[in-house]
């Protein structure tokens, strides 16, 4: 009977321990998405429709690259460093600014 009883109670401190871990889970996720729904707010205040296409292809190719450039502009605008909309134009000039330079590459033969 004293086994069972501890069984019990063993179960009961598992599942309120799982419950636990799935309740943080879930709360962290929406919490994520909220930091996400801000951050696209924020990035739609400040691009042009075509500086926000331009940021999605490259978020394809680079996302690492795109998150960064991102943050980058999240941190311009909220320092107050953006006046108005940065459209296209403005963006690639962004762009090659942070984008490493290339090296070129001649072959020559002898």
């Amino acid at each position: 009977m004293a086994d069972e009883e501890e069984l019990a109670a063993i179960r009961r401190q598992k599942m309120a321990q799982m419950q636990q871990q799935q309740e943080a889970a879930v709360s962290e996720e929406q919490r994520r998405q909220e930091l996400e729904e801000l951050k696209k707010n924020i990035l739609r205040q400040i691009l042009t429709a075509e500086a926000r296409e331009r940021l999605n292809t490259i978020r394809m190719a680079k996302p690492e690259m795109a998150e960064q450039l991102e943050a980058q502009l999240i941190a311009l605008a909220q320092s107050g460093r953006i006046k108005s909309k940065i459209d296209d134009a403005q963006f690639k000039a962004i762009l090659r600014q942070i984008m490493p330079k290339k090296r070129e590459i001649s072959i020559r033969r002898i």
